[in-house]
């Protein structure tokens, strides 16, 4: 099935889209804090801070590390819509889909702090929703490398972000598949992101992108 002609597609420009995707965005990473907000206005002063931070250790982890997920993602997405002039249905829903994605992460992060270490599904949700996210965004860059008349990215950019895309989503999975087979590792297999780099390499080959000289 071949994409329907740009000509036959609604367009809209791209300002409306990058202004709503990064509100959006920025609501996300706001709602992470809300579990722990709660969390401290229902702590028993008596006992003292130190005593708070020990039982929420996890879920202040977790916080951190969606925080960190969330903006990476945003960051990616900053980059490569700087160029995009135009937006066309598919894209726009592609889009709508990645944000779904984010919206989601606060309600996976505060699942991670409320259940058990060794609840799998949890983890499964958790890293499932960040592979999830990062192949929204592959999508975005499929789309964009079949119409070139939205954007002003050359097509090796966009190659080295598919690189990119692919690599986070092999890791999230192999992340998660770590996770759940040693459970003592648990979310700390996430830290496999910062092979970001060797690994998108690989797929760079795989794509024929080649990094301008």
């Amino acid at each position: 099935m071949t994409d329907e002609p740009l000509e036959q597609q609604r367009v809209y420009s791209a300002e409306r889209a990058k202004a709503f995707i990064d509100a959006v965005v920025a609501i996300a990473m706001t709602l992470l804090i809300l579990p722990l907000m709660e969390s401290v206005g229902e702590a028993d002063p008596d006992l003292g801070a130190a005593v708070w931070f020990d039982e929420h250790q996890w879920q202040l982890i977790s916080f951190v590390i969606s925080f960190a997920v969330i903006a990476m993602f945003w960051v990616n997405q900053h980059h490569l819509f700087a160029k995009v002039e135009f937006i066309s249905n598919r894209l726009l829903w592609v889009c709508v889909a990645w944000l779904l994605s984010i919206v989601w992460m606060p309600v996976a992060t505060a699942l991670t702090g409320a259940m058990s270490d060794d609840d799998v599904l949890v983890k499964v949700v958790y890293i499932g929703t960040m592979i999830l996210t990062s192949l929204l965004a592959l999508a975005q860059r499929i789309v964009l490398h079949r119409h070139p008349e939205l954007h002003s990215v050359d097509d090796a950019a966009l190659r080295r972000g598919m690189a990119v895309d692919l690599a986070m989503a092999a890791l999230f999975a192999v992340a998660l598949a770590l996770a759940i087979a040693v459970p003592v590792i648990g979310y700390f297999a996430l830290f496999l992101l910062m092979l970001t780099g060797p690994v998108r390499r690989v797929f760079a080959r795989l794509l024929g992108a080649r990094r301008a000289r």
